[in-house]
């Protein structure tokens, strides 16, 4: 799969990503940019380039389609990404999994921390694991501080399903997948997710596949 030589500047790989329209490649794993740890955002693309890029990564994630996207999913290492959802889902999914809507949002320099001690597991996907989805247990609520694109300070609390969308493209930023998390005898098919496994949580899942959750 063709990303950007690792040998020039960042600017000059995100130049060449974005010297074709429409949405980028989205690497799979096994590509070892998904395995390091990226390099925090210091101003190494300009104002306008990165925000070129952020669009970029937001025609990828609607494209895809996803609810976020790290900037290492598209080969850079930058500690950048991108998440949003619209959450189109059944009310008993929203109340179970705390799936609410999350507006268009950018991600510099993420980090995040448990809030309390609360933990919740659900079925979880990657754009960069195509066609499978694994119970990731993770912590209910996280405290995210980071800067926007515009190098403002953002320091907020996540629940639910957005803590876990926070978690997860964090998590890519230091060379981390959800499977590094998840329980791995709940590791489906997307297929037999829809088939097995729709039910707003994974509790059927642990029974028949033998797999403790989370108390």
């Amino acid at each position: 799969m063709a990303t950007p030589s690792d040998r020039g500047p960042l600017a000059e790989q995100v130049e060449q990503l974005l010297a074709t329209d429409g949405p980028l490649t989205i690497v799979a794993a096994g590509d070892p940019v998904l395995r390091r740890p990226s390099e925090r955002f210091e101003g190494q693309l300009a104002p306008a380039l990165l925000a070129r890029f952020v669009e970029a990564l937001r025609i990828t994630m609607h494209a895809a389609p996803g609810v976020g996207l790290a900037a290492p999913q598209v080969g850079v290492p930058l500690r950048i990404a991108v998440i949003e959802d619209p959450a189109p889902v059944p009310e008993e999914v929203r109340l179970a999994r705390g799936r609410v809507p999350q507006p268009f949002r950018v991600l510099v320099n993420p980090s995040y921390e448990p809030v309390g001690t609360a933990r919740a597991a659900f079925f979880e996907g990657c754009l960069s694991v195509p066609g499978y989805q694994a119970v990731v247990a993770r912590p209910a609520e996280v405290r995210l501080t980071c800067q926007d694109e515009h190098g403002q300070a953002v320091d907020e609390v996540f629940t639910g399903w957005p803590a876990r969308i926070v978690q997860h493209e964090t998590d890519h930023l230091d060379g981390m997948l959800y499977l590094d998390r998840a329980e791995l005898r709940s590791l489906s098919s997307n297929q037999a997710v829809a088939e097995h496994w729709a039910q707003p949580s994974p509790g059927e899942a642990a029974r028949a596949l033998g797999f403790e959750l989370p108390d």
